[in-house]
């Protein structure tokens, strides 16, 4: 049987290389990796028209949202605090369509800081616009330790405490419909969220990519082999 497909998606943004300064897709090298070591096979997504997503989905096993940029306040019904970073509205809109079309079908989903984020966005949760102390400094990975909740998905795949590499400043507020938190830091702060079984929807708040641990996403993969049939 071929390795399953997992689309990630991907940063819209200007970029250089060789002779060209354009817009690109851009997605760090880490997130690839990280699939493939989790047995997957990758397909990269870049923003899209909405109306798309449940076309894409239909043709892959599993979906990473990726990390990036902050979620736009309006989609929780905020005001932006002056330290939330400028909109990607493009990238929301497309990432919040793969969610809901990733529910409405089954696939498995893993949501990665922004994309625990906006799982949460997307299922009528809010936002904190900032949290101190989860960025060491600017461009530069921290590690902290996260504590599963016991009888979770999450602590079926990750039941010790682990150090994970972290780097955000926003976090979960008022939980979605029908997501529970399954980790936490030190400080109280979600770090972990996921729907109930049969689902199999998990946010981290942290970056798995960037570490080397491949629990999470060889559970993903497997979730995905399994919904595949």
């Amino acid at each position: 049987m071929t390795e399953p497909l997992i689309g990630v998606t991907t940063y819209l943004d200007r970029a250089r290389w060789g002779v060209w300064d354009l817009p690109a897709a851009l997605l760090p090298a880490a997130y690839p990796r990280y699939v493939r070591e989790g047995g997957g096979l990758v397909a990269m997504l870049p923003p899209d028209e909405p109306g798309a997503a449940a076309a894409v989905l239909a043709r892959l096993d599993g979906l990473v949202v990726a990390g990036g940029a902050d979620v736009e306040p309006v989609r929780y019904g905020a005001e932006p605090d002056p330290r939330t970073g400028p909109p990607a509205r493009e990238r929301d809109a497309w990432e919040l369509a793969l969610i809901d079309a990733a529910l409405a079908s089954g696939a498995p989903l893993l949501g990665v800081c922004r994309g625990m984020q906006l799982l949460n966005v997307a299922l009528g949760g809010t936002l904190t616009q900032h949290v101190d102390g989860h960025v060491e400094a600017v461009g530069v990975m921290g590690r902290h330790p996260v504590k599963p909740v016991p009888g979770t998905l999450y602590a079926s795949l990750v039941p010790d405490l682990a150090e994970v590499p972290t780097y955000h400043h926003q976090a979960v507020d008022r939980l979605g419909a029908g997501l529970v938190a399954s980790a936490y830091a030190e400080d109280g702060t979600v770090e972990a969220v996921e729907l109930a079984a049969p689902a199999w929807a998990l946010g981290v708040q942290w970056h798995p990519e960037m570490g080397e641990d491949p629990r999470v996403v060889r559970g993903l993969v497997r979730a995905a082999a399994a919904a595949r049939g």
